[in-house]
């Protein structure tokens, strides 16, 4: 397939948005999903093989409604995962030989926007700059070029842009309205040279969204500077889901309360009040090193045939699933257990990244 020339973006109406491409929200459409097969021991230090298996739980669950882009470094690394994936009930899985350095595409892969209907439907991938969160991780750097790695298999144009911004730190509702977290976004090891004002206008010209919805931070243990797809994620034009602690000891409690009632004030891009469902917390999770894990049911996915949630084998597994799953009327609702994938930092919308039909 011959991808069309990229647009120009040497001004606001050469931009995405002036071009008329806009975000599509999680649960329109999707024609793929791409993944990165877990590998790393460090990032999983109580064996790999326990992710792998979560992994391709998910994996499967996403292929049975879409394809699935599945990155992995070698004929070795595919057929280690292969039997998995087919054990687990996978279908439309297609490999592709692209090293990753780890597993979190939602973060460094492409994220796709979109203008026009049916036939006349335009899609434009983005490539923003991935910094490891920060810099943290000088080893995951590499990551970065996985946008350009995987153009071909996706037959997209992709335009590349120098602005630091990962995909777990953004959720939008599809009609022009954007979450995110002041922790992240304005954190200085980011876009250390630009104002709230400048990031809300760059969002708005890559991505074609209308209000930027700002909470403040994140969860304890997440080593992201507070990503929002752990703490408050839209499951309807106007509504959302946000995660509560109601434990006051507990180091989530006064955050969450704090991003709760900012969501009680805010309006979107619609001018519509926020419409709020509390999604609780599970139990904290604790590493072998004793670190508090970033274990939250707000990770979740949605994909063509499911709402994918992580749960973690406590009490409150059972509303959360009982909670997204009247979010999503029409979908089934998967619970993949997550405990081992957080062990890295992460859960399932973390390792996913959606490309729009």
């Amino acid at each position: 397939m011959t991808a069309d020339p990229p647009p120009n973006v040497g001004g606001p109406d050469e931009s995405p948005r002036g071009q008329g491409y806009r975000w599509p929200a999680e649960w329109a459409p999707h024609e793929a999903t791409l993944l990165a097969w877990p590998h790393d021991e460090t990032t999983f230090p109580s064996g790999v093989e326990h992710a792998e298996r979560a992994f391709a739980h998910f994996a499967a669950a996403i292929s049975q409604g879409e394809t699935v882009h599945l990155c992995v470094a070698d004929e070795a690394m595919a057929e280690r995962a292969m039997p998995l994936l087919e054990d687990a009930g996978g279908q439309d899985i297609e490999l592709h030989l692209i090293e990753t350095a780890d597993v979190w595409f939602r973060d460094y892969g492409p994220i796709t926007v979109a203008r026009g209907e049916g036939a006349q439907r335009e899609r434009l991938a983005i490539d923003f700059t991935f910094n490891a969160w920060g810099g943290k991780y000088e080893e995951l750097l590499a990551d970065d070029t996985i946008p350009v790695r995987i153009q071909p298999a996706l037959g997209l144009p992709l335009i590349s842009t120098d602005l630091v911004l990962e995909g777990g730190s953004i959720d939008g509702d599809g009609e022009g309205t954007l979450l995110t977290t002041e922790q992240c976004l304005l954190h200085e090891n980011r876009n250390g040279d630009l104002s709230r004002d400048d990031i809300a206008e760059a969002l708005s010209m890559f991505l074609g969204v209308e209000k930027v919805l700002w909470l403040g931070d994140g969860i304890d243990g997440d080593d992201t500077d507070g990503h929002i797809d752990d703490i408050t994620r839209f499951v309807a034009p106007g509504k959302v889901v946000t995660a509560m602690q109601p434990d006051p000891k507990d180091p989530d409690h006064k955050a969450l309360k704090a991003n709760f009632r900012r969501l009680q004030k805010m309006r979107d891009a619609q001018n519509r009040r926020i419409e709020i469902i509390e999604l609780p917390m599970p139990e904290p999770l604790v590493s072998a090193a004793g670190q508090r894990l970033p274990a939250s049911y707000a990770n979740f996915y949605v994909c063509n045939a499911a709402v994918c949630v992580p749960v973690f084998g406590g009490a409150e597994d059972g509303r959360a699933l009982e909670i997204l799953g009247a979010c999503f009327p029409g979908r089934d609702v998967v619970p993949i257990r997550s405990e081992h994938l957080v062990e890295g930092l992460g859960s399932l919308h973390c390792v996913s990244q959606q490309v729009p039909r």
